[in-house]
């Protein structure tokens, strides 16, 4: 007869990809937060202990990946991913994913400005049947006016294109492993993650919290990174803006036979007219800056008709740490990852103190 403790349901491994640039000053309480969610999550039994940490190195000029490095040595319950250059947050989150073996993965930024605590609920939701998890910002007022005047822009702006979001909902989710075979089959190059996640069309779930503001360092976003962030999603995801330029194309049209009309009903109205440099320069003017805009769309994706057309990878991973192999749970040595030290000597010449 079946005994009921092994009618329970096993609990799943959770892996947390964490992308990193240059983020030596916020990693060791970064580390330290998640690892005791972790170990108090598995002393719940909500999730399995071999669950662990990805920490993805975006091509850090500090000592990130010598502190990451370091962690893996002393049999901290972390993998290690090391790209070979910077190749940007989306790609970063890519390379953690396509490393992460979790039954579930979970995505957040390294300065925990998003709540760690949320992804107690995220597991929850896993558990519910839930494949993908979105974490979605419950305020905004620790955003200046200017950001948060511009993100409640930007989200009005992709749905009224077409593009289905999450108003508010970063990068901060979780995934199914299901969900990310899934996301595995989209093929371009620049992957706006936060258009293409509810594309998958899994069952799916929010959680609401509160963002904190950074502990140190200085963000990764400046304006001009999120504005070409904008104009990527927004490219890659309608083609509204090409139909709005034939709108654009017709309304012009339409004006200039007005205003001929008009100049020619004054001259053989009134033949002491003499005709001024506003029905001249104007239109020129006017018609030129249309042009540069028409341009300038157009430009925007047939630039990414080329950069796709290349296929080139979207990152090269240079190193990828874990613990070896006799090391992991279940191999004989009885005691979790997380628990042991390896006796390997350590590259900083001290333990690293969580």
């Amino acid at each position: 007869m079946r005994s009921p403790e092994s009618a329970k349901p096993v609990p799943p491994a959770i892996s947390i990809v964490v992308p990193c640039f240059n983020e030596e000053a916020v990693l060791f309480n970064t580390f330290s937060r998640l690892s005791r969610l972790l170990e108090r999550q598995c002393a719940a039994g909500k999730i399995a202990e071999r669950s662990n940490i990805v920490l993805v190195d975006d091509g850090s000029r500090d000592r990130t990946w010598e502190i990451i490095d370091a962690w893996v040595r002393i049999g901290e319950p972390v993998i290690g991913v090391k790209l070979s250059r910077n190749c940007g947050h989306q790609n970063a989150l890519l390379a953690g994913l396509a490393s992460a073996k979790g039954d579930a993965v979970i995505t957040i930024d390294a300065d925990l400005q998003d709540d760690e605590t949320a992804i107690e609920r995220m597991i929850d939701a896993f558990q519910e049947g839930s494949e993908v998890v979105y974490g979605v910002r419950s305020k905004r007022d620790s955003d200046t006016w200017f950001k948060r005047s511009t993100a409640h822009a930007f989200y009005k702006l992709m749905n009224a294109l077409g593009v289905q979001t999450i108003a508010d909902h970063a990068d901060y989710r979780l995934l199914s492993q299901r969900a990310i075979r899934y996301l595995g089959q989209f093929g371009e190059a620049n992957m706006f993650l936060r258009g293409v996640v509810p594309l998958l069309g899994l069952k799916s779930a929010v959680v609401h919290y509160e963002r904190r503001p950074r502990l140190a360092g200085e963000s990764k976003y400046p304006l001009v990174k999120m504005i070409e962030f904008a104009l990527n999603g927004i490219t890659s995801f309608s083609v509204k803006p090409l139909r709005l330029i034939t709108a654009l194309g017709f309304s012009v049209c339409f004006a200039c036979l007005a205003l001929a009309g008009w100049a020619l009903a004054v001259k053989l109205m009134s033949p002491d007219a003499v005709p001024g440099w506003a029905s001249t320069i104007l239109p020129i003017y006017f018609l030129g800056g249309v042009q540069l805009f028409c341009i300038g769309v157009l430009g925007e994706y047939t630039g990414k008709i080329y950069v796709e057309s290349k296929k080139r990878p979207r990152y090269f991973v240079e190193r990828v740490a874990r613990q070896a192999r006799g090391d992991r749970p279940g191999t004989g040595s009885g005691v979790p990852a997380h628990r042991r030290m390896r006796s390997r000597p350590h590259p900083l010449g001290v333990r690293l103190q969580q």
